[in-house]
């Protein structure tokens, strides 16, 4: 599964079966939720069907994880040289 392959609308449930909402926009690392605007990371999901996305927690659960806040807006790592790296020791 890659997260390009979820769409908007699809129904996200718990591994209870609850329904949790539907997604409502796909990002790289995470699929935001609605209702509730809920920024479930890519590793909280377990399966994916066609037109379905089950979550490893229960809907109780996700309501609870703190998934309200957005993620950092930068994940890129940073590979520029250091400034002290040509310093002699």
């Amino acid at each position: 599964m890659r997260m390009t392959d979820l769409r908007p609308g699809w129904a996200v449930v718990g591994n209870d079966g609850g329904r949790v909402g539907a997604v409502k926009e796909v990002g790289q690392n995470y699929v935001l939720v609605s209702p509730g605007d809920l920024y479930v990371p890519a590793s909280a999901i377990a399966n994916v069907q066609e037109a379905l996305v089950q979550l490893n927690v229960a809907r109780q659960d996700a309501a609870r994880m703190g998934w309200e806040q957005p993620p950092r807006s930068d994940d890129t790592l940073q590979t520029g040289r250091e400034p002290d790296q040509r310093r002699q020791i």
